[in-house]
């Protein structure tokens, strides 16, 4: 059977799972002697464990079990939790995290090894105790089973097989000579296996991916039915050595034992018969060119394939069918009224078509909206990995800090939510390093020792606004003075003169850092210019205020879609661009002779404040005739709290834009953010305002 079909319904669901299970974690630790929720961890690593058996994933599948049995002795009371516990379970999710981030990436689980973490937690379900070590505890008859060695895999004799063999003799030869090696196989379940059945479907369709079963004991069907104990045999053909064969087998869970024993010319040397017997052994060439086609085409790094899902509310989808029956029905409205309209021409007819036409938009209006609705997601997706974050770096720097979160129901486009994770991981990291005192240092200042991280999120008009908030030291921007001048960022003119404010936006330019010596953790400024970078890729903005002794707060302003967005369509010469409304603060007429030129930029005194002013066709490259007008149209944009007015021909007016790619061949065009088809088939580019300033 494909199980590939079913690989983004299991990485979608293991997510979800993965999710649930270190919210848990991390309340488990906070009160270990709370249980209240253990029974959920247990389901999860039971599903895990039944998912990824089905699917073929063995180390997720094993895993998931260690995990199992040492979460039942506590469900039990027989084992008791305790730090060593919590952390050994945090580490497990750190490792089925990474085992199917690889499968999101590659479809495989990747080259991550489990084995000691699989050992601890062996050793603490053997002896119902965190205390000691599995490495200095003698193997067992059962640890040994799992060593793929020779002397494990052939210490059965042929006789506790009960497959007959005396009636394919001509096909053992003929194997011999082709090198496929035989194999008698034995399958011993664990005693407790609730699932037989599809255990032994997972054993039989392991086996096929590496060669081909002749003969089973019971039959096949009996198998299928779970009509036999704790074992089965197969009669099995393959060109792979006993050791990988047995290694294979043992990754699946709930085997107590594996035996392999290879079949050799000596024990069946009879007369050859030629019989019809190519088909078999041919098949089983084929099966192993397969395995070694695929295993070539992974190692050159080719990508599984899975794709992003969203996950909607049945009321939305339902929303949007009722949106485009509506739609249906105005189309034959419309096509009834053309048909009429062709016979006759009067007024009544031309009043029913504009009726129909205003209905027709307020329909696409309404389905734009639910469009937006079903693209949108929670920011919790993102906000779920960030207090298992503050957890192990607060651990790692001596530092006690909480994480407080709201607003995790706020939803934002998709898209933006892929883009935003990076940029908040490094806002959070920088300040739990260098943003928050030590324990030692708050006391001094006569703080509370426990330090706080605030990370709201909040709709604001058509943006949504992301905090990171904390109560740390502030940032100090006599420091970045003296760091930026010593960078020859800036002169010792210009730094005297400028405002605070800008002093620390200084922060993000790239490499820049107020710190002496960089951690492995972060820099404050290291990785700033990045985070600003990325957040302006998807028509963001960011910016910092900063409060000496009290702490820092990075405000970030994110649009709610990147697909569809109201744009001021504009007019230079003959060809029109599109602005996006967000960044348009106003629209104005300033006087030509108003203009003046300060250190090589056109600027305007605007209401009281100097107004940087930018020709958009210099920009452009667009020829125009240098006669100067008396007036001039001016769009004032704006990014953060700094401002420009553009300079344009003329306004056509306010229109929904769907946002297309340049391509890979037009990326890096200064100023130009993609592009728009317009309702007569035209394209109009769209104007990135952050890329001017």
């Amino acid at each position: 059977m494909d199980m590939s079909q079913y690989l983004e319904i299991f990485i979608d669901e293991s997510k979800e799972h993965l999710q649930t299970m270190n919210e848990i974690l991390l309340i488990l630790e906070g009160d270990v002697e709370n249980l209240s929720h253990l029974g959920e961890i247990f389901r999860i690593a039971h599903t895990l464990k039944g998912m990824s058996g089905t699917m073929g994933f063995t180390k997720v599948a094993d895993l998931t079990h260690k995990m199992e049995n040492v979460l039942d002795l506590v469900r039990n009371g027989v084992l008791k939790v305790d730090s060593t516990i919590v952390d050994i379970l945090f580490e497990c999710f750190d490792a089925l995290e990474e085992y199917i981030e690889n499968l999101e990436k590659t479809g495989k689980e990747g080259d991550l090894d489990s084995s000691e973490l699989v050992k601890k937690l062996a050793f603490i379900a053997e002896n119902k105790s965190t205390v000691g070590s599995p490495s200095d505890k003698p193997k067992t008859k059962k640890d040994e089973s799992v060593q793929p060695s020779s002397t494990s895999t052939t210490s059965t004799d042929e006789g506790d097989f009960h497959i007959p063999l005396n009636d394919i003799d001509s096909l053992l030869n003929k194997a011999f000579e082709m090198g496929v090696k035989p194999y008698l196989i034995k399958i011993t379940l664990d005693s407790g296996c609730m699932l037989k059945a599809a255990r032994a479907f997972i054993v039989f369709n392991t086996l096929e991916r590496f060669g081909e079963i002749l003969k089973s004991y019971p039959l096949a069907e009996e198998i299928e039915d779970e009509r036999f104990d704790d074992s089965f045999e197969i009669l099995y053909f393959s060109k792979l050595d006993e050791s990988y064969v047995h290694t294979e087998l043992m990754r699946i869970s709930e085997l107590s034992a594996v035996v392999v024993k290879p079949l050799t010319e000596i024990e069946f040397a009879v007369e050859e018969k030629k019989e019809d017997v190519e088909v078999d052994l041919e098949h089983v060439e084929v099966k192993e060119s397969e395995l070694k086609t695929k295993e070539d085409s992974q190692s050159k790094g080719e990508k599984g394939k899975t794709s992003k899902t969203v996950r909607v509310e049945i009321g939305r989808l339902d929303n949007l069918m009722n949106l485009v029956s509506e739609l249906i029905i105005i189309k034959t409205r419309l096509e009834d009224l053309d048909t009429t309209s062709q016979k006759s021409d009067d007024q009544g007819n031309k009043n029913n078509m504009n009726e129909a036409i205003e209905y027709l938009e307020r329909i696409t209006t309404s389905l734009h909206d639910a469009v937006m609705k079903v693209r949108m997601v929670p920011v919790e997706r993102t906000f779920n990995r960030f207090p298992r974050l503050v957890r192990d770096l607060s651990r790692e720097l001596g530092k006690n800090i909480k994480l407080f979160m709201s607003g995790e129901e706020t939803e934002v486009d998709r898209t933006v939510i892929d883009e935003i994770g990076d940029p908040l991981i490094h806002l959070i990291r920088n300040s739990l390093d260098h943003g928050i005192e030590s324990p030692a240092e708050r006391a001094k200042l006569g703080k509370e020792e426990t330090g706080f991280v605030a990370l709201r999120a909040y709709p604001d008009g058509n943006t949504v606004v992301i905090e990171v908030e904390d109560d740390g030291k502030g940032i100090n921007p006599e420091v970045i003075k003296r760091k930026a001048i010593e960078k020859n960022i800036v002169t010792k003119e210009e730094a005297d003169v400028m405002p605070d404010k800008e002093l620390i936006n200084l922060l993000f330019k790239a490499g820049f850092s107020t710190v002496d010596k960089v951690t492995d953790l972060s820099g404050r400024g290291v990785g700033l210019d990045v985070v600003k970078s990325k957040i302006e890729a998807i028509n963001g903005t960011v910016e910092v205020v900063s409060n000496m002794g009290q702490g820092s707060k990075f405000v970030i302003r994110l649009p709610l879609t990147l697909a569809i967005i109201q744009a001021l369509m504009v007019n230079l010469n003959e060809e029109k661009f599109a602005i996006p409304l967000n960044n348009i603060k106003e629209i104005t007429t300033i006087e030509t002779n108003k203009i003046t030129m300060v250190q090589d930029q056109e600027v305007v005194l605007y209401r009281n404040k100097t107004l940087p002013i930018i020709r958009m066709k210099d920009v452009l490259d667009i020829e125009y005739d240098h006669e100067e007008l008396d007036e001039l149209i001016v769009v004032i944009v704006k990014k953060g709290d700094i401002e420009a007015g553009l300079v344009v021909d003329s306004l056509i007016g306010q229109q929904e834009i769907v946002i297309k790619s340049l391509g890979k061949y037009l990326t890096g065009i200064k100023a130009i953010a993609g592009a728009t088809i317009l309702g007569n088939g035209s394209v109009a580019l769209i104007v990135d305002p952050n890329q001017l300033f």
